[in-house]
């Protein structure tokens, strides 16, 4: 358990979760629930073995950090991912729920010996079309994953497959307000959707382009722009224009150019290899950067 202050913030939380998950629990001193759900937690820790890290931020002292995650009562426990909040709870759960919570979220604990696969067998998939059929396959065996669901309907997607992508995310549309993945391919299919519904507009993009050299503030523009590059799948340049908003505004539209760059970062990230004895493949330097670069611009 460490203590995180915003001094050591990037390194101990958003850093660090890139390799192992992080649990930061948001406390007070005068808070009773908080004193309760702290042993749990740091026994948890130790019964986990390192499947995730626990951090203590002091939602008094450190307030502009509790602002940043929206932290409106304490204790509340986020849970982040690859330098992005996956989820959360608030109140002092008791020890069989945490348990519930966290075995929903982290990577399975390594067994002892695990098997190296045969030289003869390929890591990845030979083709998309092969790929998108493994992932239609486990979709299908377990309906209920919806990583598997992510990752087939963002397959479909990259292929251009929109219908057969709205079709199979159908399914999970009422579940797009609590799990971010899924607002995440959620918020890909819109800007699909408002690229397809301005393409026969003559010089749209052209007159959006207009709009932001006229007034640099013009938000709407630059997150329509946003949209229209994320439409074509030129990811970073449509985070370079959500990143644009958000150093002048954090707060325009109810977030939603944060909440845009957190989808891209989603969509960004590869479906993740199987590798031996417990290592972690190193991270995208392009994902990294712009993990870093969001997390500046928020907590500043």
């Amino acid at each position: 358990m460490i203590n995180v202050t915003i001094a050591n913030f990037e390194p101990e939380v958003i850093a660090a979760s890139m390799t192992t998950p992080v649990l930061i629990d948001f406390w007070a001193p005068w808070c009773g629930p908080c004193k309760s759900l702290g042993p749990i937690l740091e026994k948890l820790e130790l019964d986990y073995a390192g499947r995730f890290k626990l951090v203590k931020i002091d939602s008094d002292q450190e307030q502009q950090i509790g602002a940043a995650f929206g932290i409106r009562s304490i204790p509340t426990c986020i849970l982040l991912m690859n330098g992005q909040p996956v989820d959360g709870f608030t109140g002092a759960l008791p020890e069989g729920k945490i348990k519930e919570f966290l075995d929903k979220h982290l990577p399975p604990a390594q067994p002892a010996q695990e098997e190296t696969p045969s030289p003869q067998e390929p890591a990845v998939a030979d083709t998309p079309e092969a790929a998108l059929e493994k992932l239609r396959q486990a979709v299908a065996a377990d309906p209920a994953n919806e990583t598997a669901l992510f990752d087939y309907v963002k397959q479909l997607l990259t292929l251009g497959r929109q219908d057969d992508a709205k079709a199979a995310f159908a399914p999970v549309l009422a579940r797009t307000s609590v799990v971010r993945r899924l607002d995440s391919l959620q918020r890909w299919i819109d800007a699909i959707d408002f690229a397809a519904s301005n393409a026969n507009e003559k010089g749209a993009a052209a007159a959006i382009d207009g709009k932001i050299a006229a007034n640099k503030r013009d938000f709407q523009a630059r997150f329509d722009k946003a949209r229209w590059l994320m439409s074509q799948q030129r990811w970073t340049d449509a985070l370079d224009e959500l990143l644009e908003i958000l150093m002048r505004d954090k707060a325009w539209s109810e977030e939603a150019a944060r909440k845009t760059c957190i989808a891209i970062l989603d969509i960004m990230e590869p479906q993740k290899p199987k590798v031996a004895d417990g290592q972690i493949p190193p991270e995208d330097a392009t994902l990294a950067s712009y993990r870093r670069r969001l997390s500046s611009v928020v907590l500043s």
